[in-house]
């Protein structure tokens, strides 16, 4: 029997096999490096203009100034790499844009404005788009004078909306009416909300909505998915949410013990998570998209909460990334509980539904969503894992995104070792007394295992290391001689998400 079958025994092509198992027991490289791929479309003023290639930006401005100011791609960006700080440091972040599909829509809202006479007093009011009435820095406001009268208002919204270069939307007069354009088509432009806010004071006008009319168009990923090739992304953003979820989790694949497929396939071995945003705030509806019997059995997906939410459900999931990204690479023993999304807004009424309550919550991570609190007016997060929780296994292994962060840093390294070190070299046996180098025998391969375990006990990703150094086991291969096996098991490191303490009392009694 192979001590080893991450490359199965009829294989002879050079290659080195990495394969995840779980382990059935008790509850020397460097850390993974980080890449952070953004799906989205361009705005429909840019789409002529690009292509598909991946591009890697730093800044905000460059993916304005090539996929359009107000575009998803940009609403993603400006969080990722915001105009105040750099907290992703030197992680590549790079966009992976979708042509538009064909026959796309953009969503339409359509506005009435009216006053009575005229405005009866000078007053500023603004529009919000998605919960947000300043874009980078930028008001959407408009002064209205006394004796304004309608035809005034309008051309002054119009102006303050081409004003604001970051907004998603354009405005325009039609007939008598404000229609306002997403500035890209198809289905992700559903989201968009459009209101006007007078801070209680009307002065005489009156806001209307007339209509909606959704945007249309679904995207396909084949061709972005395709780009990844040999390029180890580790976090995805996707901004179309559950209507995406089949194709990434076909792509990305799954460890399976026996046969891992996908990004998770031996020889290739560069799985991602991908992020989705939502803003649905019941646990029926959660459950209806990670509880189903095909997700619970996928690493893949993971559903990012802004519950109830006035923004984009993408920014949710850029949040989400800017939390965690810096942890996985430089810090991969802890997680990104306790950390607050840093730009998405909330709701007015401070309401976030059922993810307000601890039994609530832990129902919902039990479902397989991510959850967070409403903290001094920012998003907290609670809990951040994958869609996966099979039924009956207790603990789920693959369930938060911190342990298969560990699991793809053991692979890194481990490859790392195999490739740099025992790769290509002669194999002699324990007792050889070789006089040249480049040769390699169980027995060295056995202590760099040993090696590699230790030292990541040392960084607090795994533990349990002489119980893991009791398992390795390596020999030459009895059927193929230019073959190395080498097996061992692993103890991840928990995180102390539940800390839980007995405190008894009494009363003192004077002698």
């Amino acid at each position: 029997m192979a001590i080893s079958t991450a490359i199965s025994l009829d294989r002879l092509s050079r290659v080195v096999g990495y394969k995840l198992k779980k382990g059935q027991f008790a509850s020397m490289g460097a850390n993974l490096p980080q890449r952070i791929a953004v799906l989205g479309e361009a705005n429909t003023a840019n789409q002529a203009t690009i292509d598909i290639q991946p591009f890697e930006f730093l800044n905000a401005k460059q993916v304005g100034d090539k996929y359009g100011y107000g575009s998803p791609l940009y609403q993603i960006a400006r969080i990722l790499r915001p105009i105040s700080g750099n907290q992703l440091g030197g992680i590549p972040t790079v966009i992976y844009p979708q042509l538009v599909a064909g026959g796309a829509a953009a969503t339409v809202v359509k506005k009435g404005v009216a006053v009575a006479t005229t405005v009866t007093k000078n007053i500023t009011h603004f529009v919000k788009i998605n919960g947000r009435s300043s874009i980078d820095g930028v008001q959407i406001a408009y002064n209205l004078e006394i004796g304004d009268v309608a035809a005034d208002v309008k051309a002054k919204i119009i102006a303050a909306v081409a004003a604001c270069l970051a907004s998603p939307v354009s405005c325009a007069l039609v007939v008598a009416d404000l229609d306002f354009t997403t500035k890209w088509k198809g289905i992700s432009s559903k989201e968009i909300k459009v209101e006007f806010v007078d801070n209680g004071d009307a002065a005489g006008v009156v806001y209307s909505e007339i209509s909606v009319t959704d945007g249309s168009g679904v995207v396909s990923l084949a061709a972005t998915l395709s780009l990844f090739g040999e390029t180890w992304n580790t976090i995805v953003i996707n901004p179309y949410g559950e209507a995406q979820f089949d194709d990434l989790e076909t792509f990305n694949g799954y460890p399976d013990p026996e046969a891992p497929v996908g990004r998770y396939n031996a020889t290739s071995f560069k799985p991602f998570v991908a992020l989705a945003g939502t803003k649905l705030d019941t646990i029926s509806a959660i459950a209806a998209i990670t509880d189903t019997s095909e997700r619970k059995s996928q690493v893949t997906n993971v559903l990012c909460p802004a519950p109830n939410s006035l923004g984009f459900s993408w920014e949710a999931a850029a949040n989400m990334a800017l939390s965690v990204a810096l942890i996985m690479q430089d810090s991969p023993h802890i997680g990104n509980g306790g950390r607050s999304y840093f730009d998405m807004p909330i709701p007015d009424d401070l309401d976030i539904g059922e993810f307000a309550t601890y039994d609530e919550r832990d129902s919902i991570v039990k479902k397989g969503c991510s959850t967070v609190l409403l903290e001094n007016g920012k998003y907290t997060i609670q809990d951040f894992v994958t869609t996966y929780h099979p039924d009956g296994e207790i603990p789920a292994k693959f369930r938060k995104v911190r342990d298969l962060n560990i699991d793809w840093n053991m692979a890194f390294g481990w490859l790392i070792i195999m490739k740099r070190d025992i790769q290509d070299k002669a194999i002699v046996s324990n007792d050889s007394a070789v006089k040249v180098g480049n040769t390699i025998s169980p027995k060295q391969a056995k202590q760099l295992a040993i090696s590699f375990i230790e030292e990541k006990e040392t960084l607090g990703i795994i533990s349990d290391s002489a119980k893991s150094i009791a398992t390795i086991q390596t020999g030459a291969n009895e059927t193929n001689p230019a073959r190395l096996d080498i097996s061992f098991d692993y103890f991840r490191t928990s995180t102390a998400d539940i800390v839980s303490s007995d405190v008894a009392v009494n009363f003192s009694f004077p002698v």
